[in-house]
């Protein structure tokens, strides 16, 4: 049986801090739902760099004649929310498309729903929260028309980025219950412990190819339902 090697974040072999997930969309995700998982990803890819985007616009926000305490802020938002986001709800809609975990379902739900409402915060644009939306960018073209004109390209992207966050909840919600999942389901697996038993979850492998054609990557279960996909989102 191949061991499957970490893979995610992808960093250079002379660090002695290794990748902490395996992440493989193609073998892992049923094919069905590739396209929505990989779209997933690349919002949350999106969000990353519009995090990195607002340090800068917050230095020209800086530059301009507002508080550093805003650079200051959008330096940690980037470091913190970057890879929670990704831990914290990108996770747990992989593991539960791989797996049909309705425990993760639950946990992205709930997650990804305050991840939308933070997004919503951050276009608000608050001055001194260290986020460059409406009010900070609009207010500040009074100040210094440059540097407002560098924040505005960061609130048209939190705009986006939380418009697209939006659409994601709603869509995955429907193909969750399309798919018969509810509340009961991740209390069943809550009670019975499987939300945290991967490996027994994921082990319904095909014994029978793996003897025939010799050793390989286990294959996860076919038992996945098939949540209905009516849209061409």
């Amino acid at each position: 049986m191949g061991e499957r090697v970490n893979n995610f974040p992808p960093l250079p072999k002379f660090m002695r801090i290794k990748p902490c997930f395996y992440h493989n969309i193609e073998e892992e995700i049923p094919s069905p739902h590739q396209q929505l998982v990989r779209r997933v990803y690349t919002l949350w890819m999106m969000y990353s760099a519009t995090l990195c985007i607002n340090v800068i616009s917050c230095i020209a926000w800086w530059a301009g004649g507002g508080g550093a305490t805003n650079f200051g802020f959008s330096l940690l938002w980037l470091l913190l929310f970057s890879p929670c986001s990704y831990t914290c709800w990108f996770r747990p809609l992989y593991k539960a498309f791989r797996a049909d975990s309705s425990f993760n379902f639950m946990a992205f739900f709930f997650i990804f729903f305050l991840q939308c409402v933070l997004a919503l915060i951050q276009t608000i644009g608050i001055p001194g929260w260290g986020t460059c939306g409406w009010i900070a960018t609009v207010t500040f073209f009074s100040s210094n028309v440059g540097s407002a004109i560098v924040m505005l390209i960061t609130t048209l992207l939190f705009t986006l980025v939380t418009a697209l966050m939006a659409l994601v909840l709603i869509k995955v919600h429907r193909l969750y219950r399309g798919g018969g999942g509810s509340m009961q389901r991740a209390q069943e697996e809550w009670a019975t412990g499987m939300w945290k038993s991967a490996p027994v979850r994921e082990a319904g492998f095909n014994v029978v190819s793996q003897t025939a054609q010799g050793p390989s990557l286990p294959q996860y279960p076919t038992a996945v339902p098939s949540y209905p996909d009516d849209s061409k989102w």
